[in-house]
């Protein structure tokens, strides 16, 4: 078997990530308890994206692998983000319109 065209990650690597993992969703838990107003969502989104960016690092083995394939996916979530940044501005934008019809039903 050629190791060269592949990498080992430690049992005990592997484990610390699921760990942090486990608290980030018990964390994730915790903060839908809480109010943060405007915020939630924000907050929401960045426990989410830590813990995507865990299982992209280590189970995805993306923290091994040469630049372009690191550069490829940034640019894939820099470009969702900006997606999801638009869709938010046309959904804040029309939202008054939305509110008023449905307190005309």
């Amino acid at each position: 078997m050629n190791t060269s065209l592949s990498h080992v990650v430690e049992v005990r690597v592997l484990l610390s990530v699921f760990a942090a993992l486990i608290v980030l969703t018990a964390i994730t838990v915790a903060v839908s308890y809480f109010d943060f107003g405007e915020m939630n969502l924000i907050v929401a989104m960045g426990v989410a994206t830590l813990k995507a960016a865990l299982v992209a690092l280590w189970f995805m083995h993306l923290r091994y692998e040469n630049g372009l394939h690191a550069f490829v996916f940034l640019v894939g979530v820099a470009f969702l983000g900006l997606f999801l940044i638009i869709t938010m501005l046309d959904t804040i934008e029309y939202h008054p319109s939305v509110q008023a019809w449905q307190q005309s039903q």
